[in-house]
């Protein structure tokens, strides 16, 4: 069975021209990644920039082999920098890791949040800061700094006030109020659980 020539057999690219296409391969998906950024092109990008400018610039390593070879290094090498500058916040920073981890997180009222409704955003609330709230007691006009005192599943935060006076002291006070408060409520859980399969 015949298989048709390749390019590089029939004359179309020659050896030459193969590290100018790499190059502007890299450029293209480096362009790809400025415009619609999320890192889906970068590695790849920079590995074929990278092998390109090596066959470029060093003439015996314009071999397609060998610039497969360097494609496959310098992407291993634009993978290891990747991750190690997490220049997307790869490593989860900034990100909460579940509801549970909103419990003592300062913010700011940006819809008035009252005991039935509002809003507020949290200054490390993850990808979207911004969540439904409501208050523990009275309300909180917008622009009010609060400290989440129960997540509520991350979907509703309870929050409380925190006055213009207090310092960092007073919002670890706070913290800790909201960590009693949650451990309170998740014995509560525990001892109905226990209440619930003992009437069984």
């Amino acid at each position: 069975m015949a298989y048709p020539p390749l390019p590089l057999q029939t004359g179309l690219v020659s050896p030459e021209t193969l590290p100018l296409l790499l190059v502007l391969a890299g450029l293209g998906l480096s362009l790809a990644e400025a415009i619609a950024p999320g890192a889906h092109f970068v590695v790849l990008g920079v590995a074929l920039l990278a092998a390109g400018l090596a066959g470029l610039l060093i003439a015996p390593l314009a071999s397609p082999l060998i610039l497969g070879l360097l494609v496959f290094v310098f992407g291993a090498l634009a993978l290891y920098g990747y991750r190690e500058l997490d220049i997307y916040g790869g490593k989860g920073e900034g990100k909460t890791s579940d509801s549970d981890a909103l419990t003592g997180k300062m913010g700011r009222v940006t819809e008035r949040v009252t005991p039935t409704s509002g809003e507020v955003k949290l200054d490390e609330g993850g990808f979207n800061p911004y969540y439904a709230a409501r208050s523990v007691h009275g309300e909180l006009e917008e622009g009010t700094e609060v400290i989440v005192v129960d997540p509520g599943g991350g979907n509703v935060v309870t929050v409380e006030g925190v006055g213009p006076g207090e310092d960092e002291i007073d919002r670890e006070l706070a913290r800790e109020r909201a960590r009693r408060h949650e451990e309170s409520a998740e014995r509560d859980e525990e001892e109905l659980e226990r209440e619930g399969t003992e009437g069984v």
